[in-house]
């Protein structure tokens, strides 16, 4: 019995360093070589995404870096990708300017060896591993309409002032503002436009100008890109309009608060772009030390934010959106 007792002791032991063993192999690796690559870096949601992304490589001692082109090309990535292979990092983090041009290059990266990430506008399943998105997209897009839905009493034109034409995110929340409105709820609302901004300042500003000018019984209008409604507000303020056109969408809080105090705006949505970025790179430093390779249900820690769960082909959601109005909005300064 005591020899029986011996070996089961000795076996407990050996288990027990296995488990151990086991563990050390799960931790996040030291020193790992990140580049965060936005859709551009002029653009100041991009900013502050990026923003967390590095602040969490600070937390979990990596090298990160933040590259990018002026312009939200589909193409104008590319080049940062090629360096990307070029400099043998652990990992890529990139908001896609475009689902399928990238595709050639991310799909060599990956046979490097780069972990290639997505987050907030992913690409083609094959162009990455994962894909961090900042809320469900059909969330997104049904959460547009409800609330802008809500803001008009569910009557009159209303029309969307975009980013660029082939932005996948902006495309896949279009289609489904489109399948909620083919709810009887709707019945009176009615899509007159898809407008394109290009996620640049002058042009979405003269895109909503256009708007206006062109549809004279638009009751709403919304723009799902920091870009495009803060440029839409920033003309409806001194509009003949305002107050009569209601523009809705997703922005920062320090871009709108002056649209929502002077009435330009009600209320508007979206989550926190800097906990994206930092979700985003600790999904790639998981990918990148071996705790997860993509596949569905596995689980990793992110940080701060706690436990999350790669879904269906590698994509992991952030949380639902927030709406922003004048009852909140100065608790908030991203």
């Amino acid at each position: 019995m005591k020899h029986r007792a011996l070996i089961l002791s000795a076996l407990s032991v050996t288990l027990g360093l296995g488990a151990v063993a086991l563990a050390q192999t799960t931790t996040l690796k030291k020193g790992l070589k990140i580049t965060l690559l936005p859709k551009n870096i002029n653009n100041p949601y991009n900013v502050i995404e990026t923003n967390g992304g590095l602040a969490a490589a600070k937390e979990i001692g990596a090298n990160a870096k933040v590259v990018g082109p002026s312009d939200a090309g589909a193409t104008t990535q590319v080049s940062y990708i090629n360096t990307a292979i070029a400099q043998r990092q652990d990992a890529l983090i990139l908001a896609a300017n475009d689902p399928n041009a990238l595709l050639p290059y991310l799909k060599r990266a990956m046979q490097s060896g780069v972990k290639v990430v997505t987050m907030d506008s992913d690409t083609a399943p094959e162009g990455r591993t994962l894909f961090v998105n900042q809320a469900n997209s059909e969330g997104i897009g049904r959460a547009q309409v409800q609330l802008l839905g809500k803001l008009i009493g569910y009557k009159g034109d209303i029309a969307i002032l975009s980013a660029t034409p082939n932005a996948t995110n902006q495309n896949t929340w279009i289609k489904w503002m489109q399948e909620e409105l083919k709810k009887p709820a709707y019945k009176n609302m009615r899509l007159v436009k898809i407008a394109y901004g290009n996620d640049d300042d002058q042009k979405s500003f003269t895109e909503m100008q256009g708007l206006i000018q062109a549809y004279p019984n638009l009751r709403g209008v919304i723009s799902p890109t920091t870009v495009g409604i803060s440029a839409g507000a920033r003309y409806l303020s001194t509009s003949p309009s305002k107050g009569k056109v209601v523009l809705t969408g997703l922005g920062t809080p320090n871009q709108m608060r002056q649209f929502v105090k002077d009435g330009t705006v009600t209320a508007f949505q979206l989550w926190n772009p800097a906990d994206l970025g930092y979700l985003a790179t600790y999904a790639a430093a998981a990918l990148a030390s071996g705790q997860i390779t993509g596949k569905q249900g596995e689980t990793f820690t992110a940080g701060k934010l706690g436990k999350y769960t790669v879904g269906k082909q590698g994509e992991i959601v952030l949380g639902p959106p927030y709406t922003f109005d004048k009852s909140n909005i100065d608790k908030f300064n991203f």
